[in-house]
């Protein structure tokens, strides 16, 4: 039985020791925002922070990290209040999404050592593949969340998870047509 923490949580996995942390997440914790991207950890698809470090989970086995701290995207904040969460809805960085967990986890862990990145840092730090092409819309959103947890600018959270759609539109006008009000 491996055992670590999760998100704050202790597991033990009864699993092959050899099984990588990608799938232990997503299969046995269903916690799928770490995804499978190209599965030889060039993508970047499936970073996850392991001791506050990014790292890939589809080549980190259960068995290396017994007794280490894990923090996935739904552990980062469930209220979508982390800096780089919010920076990363205020500089409009989505577009598919599929990319957007692994480049999050990356840009935290950053800026959990260095609250202070230059964007060549930022280049240095987050490695992770995009086909959407949102780069310079991802190393904005750093440098953001970087004045963001520095104190250096504030920005209002978003509407909190489980609102109607609706009510999201009356809470944050950028959801309304127009950013008015209703």
């Amino acid at each position: 039985m491996t055992s670590f923490t999760v998100n704050n949580n202790p597991v033990h996995y009864k699993m092959d020791p050899n099984t990588p942390l990608l799938w232990a997440l997503r299969d046995a914790s269903n916690l799928t925002g770490a995804k499978y991207g190209c599965g030889n950890g060039e993508c970047g698809a499936c970073t996850v922070m392991i001791d506050g470090e990014a790292v890939r989970s589809c080549q980190t086995t259960i068995a290396a990290i017994e007794g280490t701290e894990v923090i996935t995207i739904e552990g980062l904040s469930r209220e979508r209040t982390h800096p780089v969460q919010l920076a990363w809805i205020a500089n409009n960085v989505p577009q598919c999404g599929f990319c957007i967990p692994g480049m999050i986890m990356a840009a935290a862990a950053l800026l959990k050592k260095n609250r202070n990145p230059t964007e060549d840092d930022v280049k240095t730090a987050i490695t992770n593949l995009c086909r959407c092409g949102v780069y310079p819309r991802v190393i904005e959103a750093v440098m953001r969340a970087a004045r963001i947890q520095r104190g250096d600018e504030t920005l209002d959270a978003g509407a909190s998870p489980g609102v109607d759609p609706a009510t999201a539109a009356r809470l944050v006008p950028a959801l309304t047509p127009g950013g008015r009000q209703r």
